[in-house]
């Protein structure tokens, strides 16, 4: 059985949650600590893909990446050619899909975190980008890797988002999703029982993972 698209739904994972992590802590820290007016509605918007059906997103982001569309315009004036049909293109679509399965457990962590803390980092005149790198990403250890673990978890089992902006190109953009719907389509049901196994076994041991961080966050409490 051919495994480069287990491994290539592995390498999509490990990148976009690293990118996504960069740019959710931060996120997640606006929506918590800063009021500003529309912020319930800038929460909607991050939380909006729980919701939307996959081909819905998908459709969108064909269009926005698209040629005629805004990133696709960017990547081409940047990189020259289409970033549909590419990895780059299959790692930005996961990073949108995932973003609410990111920001929300940082969201929980930092809710958390003891005002006072805040509070003393004010009285001492840290500055808030201080005060975000000292104290509160210290405090929010729990929910970063929650974060990482559930941003990975989702992107390893995206579909529709990923088949509608990258298509199904071997080696570039077949994943283990779209490899175990292949083969169920041409009947190959032992490779598709093989590679689904190995999804159920790392989806199992994520949850393991996140149930005991859950544990130690509640005794810490």
């Amino acid at each position: 059985m051919d495994l480069t698209p287990l491994y290539l739904s592995a390498k999509l994972s490990l990148v976009s949650t690293a990118i996504l992590l960069v740019l959710a802590m931060p996120l997640a820290a606006l929506l918590v600590f800063v009021p500003f007016r529309g912020r319930f509605l800038a929460d909607s918007l991050v939380n909006l893909p729980l919701v939307l059906p996959p081909t819905v997103l998908g459709f969108y982001l064909l269009i926005i990446m698209g040629p005629d569309g805004p990133v696709g315009r960017l990547w081409a004036g940047l990189w020259g050619g289409s970033i549909v049909f590419t990895f780059g293109g299959i790692v930005l679509a996961a990073m949108v899909h995932s973003l609410p399965f990111a920001v929300q457990p940082l969201k929980t962590a930092y809710e958390k975190i003891d005002p006072r803390l805040l509070e003393m980092a004010d009285v001492l005149g840290a500055s808030p980008i201080s005060t975000f790198f000292r104290v509160i990403l210290p405090n929010a250890t729990s929910g970063i890797a929650a974060s990482a673990i559930l941003a990975f978890a989702h992107t390893m089992g995206e579909f529709g988002v990923i088949l509608m902006i990258g298509g199904s190109i071997p080696g570039r953009t077949k994943v283990a999703s779209i490899a175990i719907y292949e083969y169920v389509e041409a009947m190959r049901y032992r490779e598709a029982a093989l590679l689904s196994l190995i999804l159920v076994v790392i989806s199992y041991s994520i949850l393991l993972m996140v149930n005991m961080l859950g544990k130690r966050g509640s005794r810490h409490a």
